[in-house]
């Protein structure tokens, strides 16, 4: 099984997926005019205002709810694995991504809450819906649903709880079973609740737990100080292929590089959107430049954090394009993984690594299960919105996470890795063929946004004005 895994995520996770998330990033940044920068301010001032309704949670529940998706095991694993395939020169090119993938985080968010539909009483949308009412091709909006199910139900799950219950297990001696039942008893109390109990959740940790891990990053290389200007410079020459020891796997710095940072940060995967369409807001714009701020801070804060401790450290190693030679072998004995971080928190403070980075894992994986809880029931919205035991069949989807948390405290590493890198792969592609066939509706409504906050007035969406079909919910918002 494995080996079927791992030959289908190399077709899709190859060259053709890194040139087309770099390629539509750059179509929207470039055709937005750097909305991720000209807007900046505005990013900051939308997650302060607006509040929740009957329907929809406030904007900065929803930031806070994508970022809890977005910063997970991917922040402290998955830049480990970065460094370890790709070299210090992959840290680089996460950059780029995390850039260019705001402005992909800006549009597939302003098009989901263009195209959001009310579903029980709550908002609900998403790439599934943005592709089958945006463009037309309603199958391409179900393949999204479908494989957001298979990724947010059955391989996330499992993924996140497995480095908890093995972090736990080496920290604490905590059996990787009563782990997995004490996250799933945690993520029924939360989930079953709504997406207001995940909502009024995740802005309460989501900032906390952010907070906690720049802080020790910030007393990490505050002891290392005198490493930092020869980190930095082995990152640029890496990454430009200017470093002779990494010059022979300059192919994979790249590649790993942007893998890891949209496996991280989720833009071009489409999660994100799913809860930018729940958000209460008054033009779709709003929630798109909240989202795009997401991107920064998963990728350009968190995973640069992860990044900065592992190399001006040294814990960390590199293993040559044979998969076997190792290039740099800091760590014997170690694999890429959480042990970099651990051992770059030890080099300072001994002993103090391994409880931290299990506590950090368990807050970053568990704030993205619970977004996946949320994304589940919206793949299922999409299915089953106008069937009349839709609470029931979300009910069933939960069970089943309920049941694929507990198996992934017991599977194997490289088993659980692979599902998840086949049910995320399966997403991005279906999610980047649908922003190309939605793209004009990003520009037609940022133009909208800016010309009415040019005229001084706060931008409300009016779809028939745009000549924007399929979006029928904003007047029933408008006429409230």
């Amino acid at each position: 099984m494995l080996d079927v895994l791992n030959r289908f995520n190399e077709v899709i996770w190859g060259d053709a997926m890194i040139f087309m998330s770099i390629g539509i990033g750059l179509l929207f940044t470039v055709g937005t005019g750097f909305v991720q920068v000209r807007l900046f301010g505005s990013m900051i001032n939308q997650l302060r205002k607006g509040g929740d309704s009957a329907r929809g949670i406030s904007s900065f529940q929803s930031f806070a709810m994508a970022l809890g998706g977005r910063v997970g095991v991917g922040n402290i694993a998955g830049v480990a694995t970065a460094i370890y395939f790709g070299g210090p020169g992959a840290v680089f090119w996460m950059w780029v991504m995390g850039f260019v993938g705001a402005g992909t985080a800006f549009a597939e968010s302003i098009l989901s809450q263009a195209f959001k539909e009310e579903v029980g009483g709550e908002y609900r949308g998403g790439p599934a819906q943005s592709i089958a009412l945006g463009s037309g091709h309603k199958w391409l909006g179900a393949l999204f649903a479908a494989t957001s199910f298979i990724a947010c139900c059955i391989t996330g799950p499992s993924l996140q709880t497995f480095n908890i219950a093995d972090s736990m297990k080496i920290a604490f001696g905590v059996p990787p079973i009563a782990v997995g039942i004490a996250v799933a008893a945690l993520f029924c109390i939360i989930v079953f609740g709504g997406v207001k109990r995940i909502g009024k959740f995740a802005e309460v940790v989501v900032p906390f737990m952010a907070i906690g891990y720049v802080i020790i990053t910030v007393i990490v290389l505050a002891g290392n100080y005198a490493e930092l200007p020869g980190m930095f410079a082995l990152i640029f020459r890496s990454a430009f292929n200017m470093e002779a020891t990494f010059g022979a796997i300059f192919g994979g710095t790249v590649m790993w590089g942007v893998r890891r940072a949209v496996y991280s940060s989720e833009a071009g995967m489409g999660t994100g959107a799913i809860a930018a369409a729940a958000a209460e807001v008054s033009h779709p714009a709003k929630q798109g430049l909240a989202q795009a701020f997401s991107v920064y801070i998963d990728t350009l804060v968190v995973c640069t954090c992860t990044a900065l401790m592992i190399l001006s450290t040294g814990a960390y190693n590199v293993t040559g394009a044979d998969g076997e030679t190792m290039i740099v072998h800091n760590l014997p004995g170690i694999g890429e993984g959480a042990g970099y971080t651990q051992a770059a928190i030890d080099s300072l403070v001994p002993g103090f690594g391994g409880p931290f980075v299990a506590i950090a894992i368990f807050f970053f994986a568990f704030t993205t299960i619970l977004s996946f809880g949320f994304y589940t029931d919206s793949a299922v919205s999409f299915f089953f919105g106008e069937n009349k035991h839709l609470k029931k069949i979300q009910l069933a989807a939960k069970i089943l996470s309920v049941g694929m948390i507990l198996f992934g405290s017991l599977k194997e590493a490289d088993i659980v890795w692979g599902l998840e890198d086949m049910g995320v792969g399966m997403m991005v592609w279906t999610n980047l063929i649908g922003l190309i066939l939605t793209h004009r509706f990003v520009f037609k409504l940022l133009k909208d946004y800016e010309k009415q906050r040019k005229d001084g007035l706060n931008p409300v969406f009016r779809p028939d004005n745009l000549g924007i079909k399929n979006a029928g919910l904003w007047n029933k918002i408008n006429a409230l």
